[in-house]
């Protein structure tokens, strides 16, 4: 159980964070097999803020780890003619907030929440 007491499931060999989660690949899977959609990706890392480094000499210290985003899902949808970024959502969290305003700011990517 996570700590938001989710109970992980497995499809296809994949552990995912909760039911939910692992129930909407499973219906992503049958869109991709009936050609709906296509190049299927899961947890897809989105740069949102590069990290920061100082020169200290010859060496470069990093002041900043880089803040991404990971999307649940993203895949091409063929009927619509875009990308799609999904994220199966239970609680949003501050965090949360902030990558997805940080996502349609930085990259124009608009993120559905299922």
């Amino acid at each position: 159980m996570s700590k938001y007491h989710n109970n992980r499931a497995t499809i296809d060999g994949i552990t995912f964070d909760s039911v939910r989660e692992a129930n909407r690949y499973a219906n992503l899977k049958l869109l991709e097999r009936a050609h709906l959609i296509t190049e299927l990706e899961l947890q897809k890392e989105f740069e949102l803020i590069p990290a920061q480094f100082e020169q200290v000499g010859k060496k470069r210290k990093c002041l900043e780890r880089k803040c991404t985003y990971k999307a649940d899902f993203y895949y091409f949808d063929k009927e619509k003619h875009c990308y799609v970024c999904e994220d199966v959502k239970g609680v949003r969290t501050k965090d949360y907030i902030i990558k997805r305003k940080l996502m349609l700011y930085v990259h124009g990517i608009r993120i559905i929440e299922v």
